[in-house]
């Protein structure tokens, strides 16, 4: 049995990417107004941060990625940085 080793540059990368993950910040998102009557975009963004009822509290790490969906439907939630 042959077990593959990744090379060093994958190695590196995932160093990188680990490193990254441990200095992001952390956000407490709350939705205090209702997806009725939006546009369905808006709606499958507050799926996609993982919101399932009004005034539901998450805690989300607040990568590039996560940022721009709350920005895209800051009018919807509550954001508080930790």
């Amino acid at each position: 049995m042959h077990i593959a080793l990744p090379n060093s540059e994958v190695l590196i990368w995932i160093r990188y990417l680990t490193d990254k993950m441990q200095n992001m910040k952390k956000a407490k998102i709350t939705q205090i107004k209702s997806g009725i009557g939006r546009t369905q975009k808006q709606k499958d963004t507050l799926t996609a941060l993982g919101f399932r009822r009004l005034n539901q509290t998450l805690e989300v790490e607040l990568s590039p990625a996560v940022a721009g969906m709350v920005d895209k439907v800051k009018h919807l939630l509550k954001v508080e940085e930790l």
